[in-house]
């Protein structure tokens, strides 16, 4: 039987590029990765190229990423991630740490999350928090203080209870079928618009045009203080246009498609709005809907759905072979789950937010 001896948590080497002579330990961390991935999910919705991959590591002054491969007797089986934060005073790392499910039972979590511990604890940080899908099974359920959500008592939930965390949050996954119907979409479509006649449309793709940056900015900003956190701990982000260029990036640098749809008052010119869609150089895999929100001061006027219906109509001329598109929310934001629930999109899977303050 193989002993924790023969287990290696080695520094990631993040290469220039994927042709680069070091770029070996990083490719074989993706492959493992997206097999992790179809372990949890049951699908390859959560797969991406390595060059695609690459960009989202390479160093930035928004956070310090430190990463690991796992390797058993020498085979990659997993990776080991502590993202630091840069905001002043920030108080917060984020981890994670995914093992091939034939690795586990055998203590090698447990091993690599001493080293998450002791890499935060280095950084003066006191706040660790982590994200994980819990697959549907049967028994014991667990709940948040939110009262919103539940997810199975299963392995990794009680990975996180022995090692001191709480459930704070549980966040929905859904689909939205693009071979199938828009006709509810179109429905609704016009139906916000009737409502936000102060409003208009605006769509870009990134490079995000220089007269948006400043108004995605700050709607980015608000992400980080506006979106429902529970009891989880986020810095408040200051976003600037060099740090949307440096976001926009880590898409187009390897040939990602990132669509920016947003909410323009008409009176000020001001965003207020907006709804980002993305997908893969392989247009025929999934799209994923990533940050949402409308801005406290503009809500009421359906702006979520203007934005979101909008971009939607327009995604299936930009890949009109990917099959679907998934979003996620946490399930006390009963309000954009209206929205998406309104639109067509159907519970996919949930993952559990975890919390740990350090003594």
């Amino acid at each position: 039987m193989t002993t924790l001896t023969d287990i290696e948590f080695r520094p990631l080497v993040v290469p220039d590029s994927i042709d680069s002579p070091d770029a070996a330990d990083f490719v074989e961390m993706v492959r493992v990765r997206n097999i992790i991935y179809r372990e949890i999910s049951g699908h390859g919705d959560e797969s991406i190229a390595p060059d695609e991959l690459l960009p989202h590591y390479q160093p930035t002054r928004y956070q310090a990423r430190h990463a690991w491969i796992v390797l058993d007797d020498g085979a990659v089986i997993g990776r080991i991630g502590v993202d630091i934060p840069s905001e002043d005073g920030s108080k917060v790392a984020l981890w994670l740490i995914e093992l091939l499910h034939e690795s586990w039972g055998r203590g090698i979590g447990s091993a690599a999350y001493e080293l998450v511990e002791r890499v935060a604890r280095e950084n003066g940080r006191t706040v660790l928090q982590s994200w994980a899908e819990h697959p549907a099974a049967d028994g014991p359920r667990l709940t948040p203080p939110t009262g919103f959500g539940d997810i199975p008592e299963d392995h990794v939930a009680r990975f996180f209870v022995r090692h001191g965390y709480t459930l704070e949050q549980v966040e929905r996954a859904s689909a939205f079928d693009l071979t199938g119907s828009f006709a509810e979409v179109e429905r609704l479509l016009d139906e916000a618009r009737a409502a936000s006649q102060d409003y208009r449309v605006v769509q870009w793709f990134a490079p995000t045009p220089p007269e948006f940056a400043e108004g995605y900015a700050w709607m980015k900003s608000r992400m980080s203080t506006d979106a429902p956190a529970a009891a989880l701990e986020f810095d408040e982000e200051s976003w600037d246009a060099a740090r949307i260029a440096e976001h926009d990036e880590k898409y187009t640098a390897s040939g990602r498609t990132l669509q920016v749809t947003a909410a323009q008052h008409l009176a000020t010119g001001a965003l207020c709005a907006f709804n980002e869609l993305v997908v893969g150089k392989d247009r025929t895999e999934a799209s994923h809907q990533e940050d949402t929100l409308v801005l406290k001061e503009h809500r009421g006027h359906k702006l979520g759905t203007l934005v979101k219906c909008a971009g939607l109509m327009s995604w299936r001329e930009v890949a009109p072979q990917s099959p679907r598109v998934i979003t996620y929310n946490a399930e006390e934001n009963r309000p954009m789950l209206d929205i998406n629930e309104a639109i067509g999109f159907a519970p996919l899977a949930y993952t559990g937010a975890w919390k740990k303050v350090l003594a």
